[in-house]
């Protein structure tokens, strides 16, 4: 018993000094140890906690060294939204918000001014960390301020994290918000390494510290110098009788809690600053615009929160953002230089941009060669010509763009740009759709531009829904040409699936398994899994509808389509007028553009022959043909579905209510008749019952449909 209580506190004073030395060099700065006297005392943890398992936890210090590959991410709702932060690019924006500020406080504004705390925005990845009795549980990113993914095993890599915090009222159940991201030296020091192997160099910072949290395999993140900081504490009820925790222990300014979680061993900005009104708003952020270059770490602008807690929750929130605070921007920098050339570039999702190419210059302390002129309409409006001298700059300090021309070149005629009429990667004509400005290849299935954005299309939930193949697992099978195309996709073997990186035996199976599943599929989801330009969920359910099988819209004449839907069209003109039934107009919902794309993808030859590949027995792709859809009548009812329905999909639900001449839309509203409402149904539901709109388990549609 003595000797096994001597190992328990060598191993818990290990941990100790650990933890003292970690935070000495990666929060303060400030080592104590040389690498070579920590390296020794973190092997020697290591070794006692791989010769007596139960001395292992999970906040050791050890733990951070990364963990075999997960399958995917889970999804983490947040105990109160991740928002976003309004943005100022103006002074005369930020006397707005003060103004505002002082308005809605009133008369508890005694001397006009608001006391605020104004710290540098960081130009990284948002995250949000738990703490339960003082220990790190659980970490996730922002997503989409609602939902993040679950990044725990890559956050207790980054070593400026505590894993475990001191005891008390306000640890019991914490969640701390912060940034995580690379200094500027060491971003520059992971290109370099990325270079050397051969690997692809990341655009930015922020690039790079969003893909090093999201890789999957845990034991690369730890290869990678991330760093945190803390920003403040999630809103008040996050505690765990439903007290805020700022309330528990009496934190009543931010600048209190700022200061309570660097006691904790957080890293917080040294850069922050309590300021006093307007003018001390905009006397920080003209301080730090002067020392920008010199941070560590890279910024876009500065923050603005109100200081008071109350105060805060007293202004409350407004949409997705927070009326007690304001992100104020910095200008990009711009720099003068010429234009070479203007080519085109074509992107993963087919659209085709023109990119001036010029002669390097600094900008921001990146050099430039490269800047996008976004598409033919922002070209034409900014003039720009092959030989003009040009301002640059970094949109948002990432994208390099063209700002103006500042100087003429010669401008022969000749050289005047011109969008192409084909793609100049696989010579398939191209389309623009109504409304937008881009200009899209119809090549997808075959451009080798678009293959891995088309083929994550392809296998998309909305989509073939094949579980397991992700972003990296699609990169790798392109770039090592196992996938071509779609097609490609069912010759994959168990063999050459598990052979690739963060893949094993049973998790290549589950991915045939989706494979598998996926070879019988609805009409109208292949048809949107071929990622048609123009052609969404809705314009392939409308298509399958009125072809009913693949054949006939492959083999549509679109020319007569067209001149059919134009005639309908003035024959229900006269009919309106002299008060006579309508005749129902075929696609109807679809334009003349939408058609002319379809054709050209359905009618080029490539695609036709990966189509053609798919439907061959080899691949056995089998598809279900669509039953008409009823007409929709003045009788029909408008449903909205929300939640998750115990034996039905959202899709299956659809379509049976649309097969019998019924509308689903997406928003409740005075007009909805019913509401459909499943397992985890939120806000639509509410609305529903607030409006005294009839609510329907998955049983009562049934039957409610089984009446029509």
């Amino acid at each position: 018993m003595g000797a096994a209580k001597q190992l328990r506190d060598r191993a818990a004073l290990l941990r100790q000094d650990l933890d003292h030395h970690n935070h000495r060099y990666y929060v303060l700065d400030d080592p104590e140890i040389d690498d070579v006297e920590y390296d020794r005392l973190f092997r020697e943890l290591v070794q006692m906690e791989q010769e007596h398992e139960d001395l292992r936890r999970t906040d050791s210090p050890t733990q951070r060294v990364g963990a075999a590959p997960l399958p995917a991410f889970a999804e983490v709702r947040h105990r109160a939204p991740m928002l976003s932060l309004a943005n100022a690019f103006a002074e005369d924006q930020v006397h707005a918000f003060d103004r505002r500020v002082r308005e809605a406080l009133g008369p508890a504004v005694l001397d006009g001014a608001v006391e605020y705390v104004a710290d540098p925005k960081f130009d990284g990845l948002a995250i949000s960390l738990a703490y339960r009795q003082g220990v790190f549980v659980q970490g996730a990113t922002r997503g989409d301020g609602a939902t993040g993914e679950d990044v725990t095993p890559n956050l207790r890599t980054v070593r400026s994290i505590p894993l475990r915090l001191p005891e008390g009222p306000d640890t019991e159940d914490l969640e701390v918000r912060g940034e995580i991201l690379f200094y500027k030296s060491d971003f520059e020091k992971l290109n370099a390494r990325q270079r050397q192997a051969g690997e692809k160099v990341f655009a930015n910072p922020r690039n790079a510290a969003a893909g090093s949290l999201r890789l999957l395999d845990s034991r690369i993140t730890a290869q990678r110098p991330l760093r945190f900081f803390a920003y403040g504490i999630g809103p008040a009820g996050i505690g765990p009788a439903g007290v805020g925790v700022a309330a528990k222990v009496h934190w009543q300014t931010h600048s209190e809690t700022l200061d309570r979680l660097a006691a904790l061993g957080f890293p917080v900005c040294a850069e922050r600053r309590i300021a006093k009104g307007l003018e001390g708003l905009l006397a920080f952020y003209r301080d730090i615009e002067t020392r920008r270059d010199q941070l560590p770490y890279a910024i876009d602008g500065v923050v603005y929160k109100v200081n008071r807690v109350d105060w805060q929750e007293k202004l409350g929130y407004v949409a997705r953002a927070p009326r007690f605070a304001m992100a104020h921007k910095y200008p990009a920098e711009e720099q003068m230089t010429e234009v070479l050339r203007i080519e085109i570039q074509v992107g993963r999702s087919g659209v085709l941009t023109p990119v001036a190419r010029l002669k390097p210059v600094a900008v921001g302390g990146v050099t430039v060669s490269n800047a996008t002129l976004h598409n033919e309409d922002e070209l034409r409006r900014k003039d720009v010509w092959p030989g003009d001298t040009v301002s640059v700059r970094r949109a948002g300090d990432v994208i390099p763009e063209v700002v103006a021309v500042r100087q003429k070149g010669a401008r022969r005629a000749a050289e005047r740009f011109c969008m192409p009429e084909q793609c100049p990667v696989c010579q398939s004509p191209v389309v623009r759709l109504p409304g937008e400005a881009a200009t899209r290849c119809t090549g997808g299935l075959y451009c080798r531009a678009q293959r891995k954005q088309a083929i994550l299309h392809f296998v998309g939930r909305r989509a073939m829904d094949i579980e397991g193949m992700g972003e990296k697992l699609v990169e790798q099978l392109v770039d090592r040409e196992m996938l071509a195309s779609p097609a490609d996709l069912y010759r994959l073997d168990q063999q050459a699936l598990a052979g690739l990186e963060r893949m094993a035996v049973k998790s290549a199976q589950n991915v045939l398994d989706g494979i598998q599943r996926s070879r019988s599929m609805d009409l109208a989801r292949f048809v949107f899994a071929l990622g048609m330009p123009g052609v969404g969920e809705e314009v392939a359910r409308i298509l399958a509808r009125h072809f009913g099988s693949l054949p006939a819209l492959l083999e549509a004449d679109w020319s007569a389509l067209a001149a059919r839907k134009e005639a309908l069209r003035k024959e229900n003109a006269k009919r309106k007028k002299n008060s006579q039934p309508l005749i129902e107009v075929p696609l109807e919902g679809i334009g003349p553009e939408i058609m002319d794309s379809v054709d050209k993808f359905v009618h080029q030859a490539h695609n036709r022959e990966v189509i053609a590949s798919l439907l061959d027995p080899a691949c056995g792709v089998a598809l279900r043909d669509s039953v008409a859809a009823k007409a929709v009548t003045k009788a029909s009812k408008t449903f909205v579905l929300t939640g998750i329905l115990p034996s039905m999909s959202r899709d299956e639900a659809r379509a049976l209510i649309e097969s019998l001449g019924h509308k689903v839309v997406g928003a409740v509203s005075k007009k909805t008749d019913y509401v459909v409402a499943g397992d985890e149904a939120g806000g639509k539901l509410e609305q529903a019952r607030a409006l005294g709109i009839a609510v329907l388990d998955q049983s009562g549609l049934t039957q409610l449909l089984g009446k029509h």
